[in-house]
């Protein structure tokens, strides 16, 4: 055997134990936010953990983007509280169903370009936005209480058990910054979860566990149709919360796949992940599971820690499955603290600190996309968020471009030797240039004859076919003859589809 062929072997192996390795580590991290985001939504802790096991699983296998993490996502379970509570968790599974439908079609429909149109400052937006709500949402666990993360609204820890919480904290942290400069056997966040858990165990510290949040013992899903009454009264009521999660869900997983493949430098498949996610969706909601989305802490959790190939998204959905079956006694007893100090690593790693330094070197418009979008996300929710960059984004190139628009213009005698005048227009004629395209000519001042050189210019929409026809009628209305030349043949075929008569000189 050549020495090739065993470095072949050794590489392989290194390359599963670290994907084996992440998938562990991450399935660690989804628990506490899956049993979290269910209690957020009044659901059985289970139904978290049955959506996170089906969804993380499907999308590993089937999806477009392998080493990102999907899972029961917060974002989609905040959509839904009130659905839950005016109806009930049949209703909810029929939505998430009806949700992932949609999911489907929008991958059928190719229409995961559509995340290519979003701006880098709102991409920078977002990682901000959702590293602050990562750090934010830890914060519940100081306080006091025995379900959920302490319940909102509950006393925050004081005295002994604060310390001992922020010592575990700190240490969690302090093992994942520094175990990496003297080996990258394991990966830290996984080294820092168990070394915690054994030492709170074995000095019987006095520190809330996983247990305290909610007992995870269960038994497999079991295929379950809603039993919600299949008519129009309840289309009316799920669709539009199906079409809400639908939304949350695609943008969050496609703006969390755009972000793996710049950490990863490879090209995803984004149809195909909405495709795979929606399907996830679908078989979660008819197995007792709730909905789920890309989870972007679970998937800097992967990325980090080695995680690159199907295998390590793979695992972390099974090992959901042997917490519930067969793991949690062992896994009840994992601290918060430890959860809580490798999300807050997570956090620090996801927010972009370049974009701090960078806003006063960038456009002002950009820094002002950047930090609205942070701020919407923090204080509303990310499908908001990036709606409101986007427009924020458009407006402002259109603005831009509105102003670029210009004309040189030139006098003399024409071919036949008549006095005319031409303007060459150069620019982008779009809804937001029309006005200050039609205050570049003078139809009251201007000869007889006019030339209008079409060599520079773009006519962009519908916008721009109006405002060269009312041009024309200008001119008209003067007595004036006004001549179209080099016209492209994109522009051309436009204004004929439009049904715009012009006069070409060319034509």
């Amino acid at each position: 055997m050549n020495t090739s062929t065993l470095q072949g072997r050794s590489g392989a192996f290194t390359d599963l134990r670290a994907n084996l390795l992440a998938g562990l580590t991450t399935s660690f991290a989804l628990v506490p936010e899956c049993i979290a985001f269910a209690l957020v939504a009044q659901l059985n802790p289970l139904m978290g953990l049955y959506g996170a096991f089906i969804i993380c699983t499907m999308t590993a296998l089937l999806g477009g983007r392998p080493g990102m993490i999907s899972g029961a996502a917060g974002s989609m379970a905040v959509v839904i509280v009130a659905l839950v509570v005016q109806h009930g968790a049949q209703y909810f599974l029929l939505t998430v169903v009806l949700g992932g439908i949609i999911m489907v079609l929008f991958g059928l429909l190719r229409l995961g370009k559509l995340i290519r149109m979003v701006p880098h400052p709102v991409m920078l937006g977002f990682v901000n936005g959702l590293a602050i709500i990562i750090a934010m949402a830890q914060l519940e666990h100081f306080r006091a209480g025995t379900h959920g993360a302490g319940g909102i609204g509950a006393p925050w820890l004081q005295g002994t058990p604060l310390l001992v919480m922020a010592g575990l904290v700190a240490l969690t942290m302090a093992i994942v910054y520094v175990l990496p400069r003297f080996t990258r056997a394991v990966p830290p966040a996984l080294a820092a979860i168990l070394g915690v858990g054994v030492l709170t165990q074995l000095l019987h510290l006095p520190t809330r566990t996983l247990g305290d949040m909610a007992h995870i013992a269960g038994g497999l899903p079991v295929f379950h149709m809603p039993t919600a009454p299949l008519n129009l009264e309840t289309l009316r009521i799920v669709l539009p919360y199906a079409t809400l999660m639908a939304m949350v869900g695609l943008l969050e997983t496609l703006l969390t796949f755009n972000l793996t493949d710049e950490i990863t430098e490879t090209r995803g498949q984004p149809n195909r992940e909405c495709m795979a996610l929606g399907a996830a969706n679908i078989v979660s909601g008819l197995f007792g599971g709730m909905g789920g989305c890309a989870m972007i802490g679970q998937t800097m959790i992967n990325l980090s820690s080695g995680g690159r190939t199907r295998l390590s998204g793979v695992t972390s959905g099974v090992m959901m499955l042997l917490f519930i079956l067969f793991l949690s006694p062992l896994i009840e007893r994992i601290p918060l603290a430890a959860l809580v100090g490798v999300m807050f690593v997570v956090a620090q790693q996801t927010f972009a600190w370049g974009s701090l330094r960078v806003l006063g070197k960038i456009p002002r418009n950009d820094a002002i996309v950047i930090v609205a979008v942070t701020i919407i996300t923090v204080f509303t929710d990310l499908a908001t968020a990036v709606l409101c960059g986007i427009v924020i984004a458009a407006l402002n190139f259109a603005w831009q471009h509105a102003g670029d628009i210009r004309a040189d213009i030139g006098t003399g005698p024409d071919e036949e030797g008549r006095e005319s005048k031409t303007y060459t227009p150069h620019g982008t004629l779009f809804f937001a240039s029309t006005t200050h395209f039609q205050e570049l000519f003078d139809s009251a001042r201007d000869p007889v004859h006019v030339l209008l050189d079409c060599r520079y210019l773009r006519v962009a929409d519908h916008s721009g076919i109006s405002a060269l026809e009312n041009l024309f009628e200008r001119y008209a209305k003067a007595g004036k003859q006004l001549q179209a030349v080099n016209l492209s043949p994109r522009c051309r075929k436009l204004l004929q589809r439009a049904g715009v008569a012009l006069m070409l000189k060319d034509a």
